[in-house]
């Protein structure tokens, strides 16, 4: 399926400032549902936009935010080196918990009112996106998550004063949702993904759960740690976690769902 990339929507935020989405969507006439992609802290790099080309290309309008609009310029991206880790870092601990969520609210909003989106939506996020793809799918909104190696969510740090409510507030999350670990992944141990899991039980959460020898970033591809048949795996995962999600079947709890799988 042919692809636009060229189009941008500067979203208004309840502070008042302008955030900006990069939209990926079918170059042909019809509406479709629509997907918010969030990044790693990097922004929209260009593993990122090739992530949303790939989702846009099955059938979506593919809409990726500027996370840290408030700090960075318009079109910043953040470089894959220490310099942008340290940078990213920072930016994911100064921003509070109370914008990210304003954020995609404002986001799922802006994103429903696009001509080509049908008023159904998902979302899918990597890394600290992973974390924000949750958090946004507790927006009665949004019907599906795809939730790549999410950070912070076991250990409460994510935003300023490093302290937010992810676990607590699951026990609100109605869409489904899909975690999608790396055993081999320093930043979310095993110890954390157990306290999710855990959690997501705990609350009768309809969710899939899937470990791979992996380490983080796998999706990303540039640099070592990309794995391309995970890549094709997960994308399978994700369209089919949507495809039922559009079609209202609620699995119920992780049970036969689990998957672990090694390459």
């Amino acid at each position: 399926m042919i692809l636009r990339s060229d189009e941008k929507m500067q979203v208004v935020t309840p502070g008042g400032g302008l955030m900006q989405m990069h939209l990926f969507r079918p170059a042909t006439e019809g509406r479709f549902p629509g997907v918010l992609l969030f990044s790693e802290i990097y922004q929209v790099t260009g593993p990122i936009g090739r992530l949303a080309a790939m989702l846009a290309g099955n059938g979506y309008v593919v809409a990726v935010p500027e996370v840290f609009h408030e700090f960075e310029p318009v079109g910043a991206v953040l470089n894959y080196d220490s310099d942008g880790t340290e940078r990213g870092n920072c930016l994911k601990y100064a921003k509070p918990l109370a914008s990210y969520d304003a954020d995609a609210e404002a986001a799922i909003g802006a994103l429903l009112q696009h001509p080509a989106c049908d008023g159904r939506i998902v979302t899918f996020g990597v890394c600290l996106g992973g974390h924000l793809a949750y958090r946004a799918a507790l927006d009665p909104r949004v019907s599906a998550a795809a939730c790549f190696y999410a950070t912070d969510i076991h250990s409460g740090s994510l935003g300023h004063g490093s302290c937010d409510d992810s676990l607590a507030r699951m026990q609100d999350l109605k869409a489904e949702t899909m975690f999608v670990w790396g055993r081999q992944d320093p930043h979310i141990p095993y110890s954390g993904r157990i306290v999710i899991q855990e959690r997501l039980e705990a609350v009768g959460a309809s969710y899939e759960w899937h470990e791979f020898n992996a380490q983080h970033a796998f999706l990303r591809d540039e640099g070592h740690r990309y794995d391309p048949e995970l890549l094709s795996v997960a994308l399978n995962l994700t369209l089919g976690l949507y495809r039922r999600a559009f079609r209202g079947e609620q699995r119920g709890q992780n049970g036969d769902l689990s998957s672990q799988w090694t390459p």
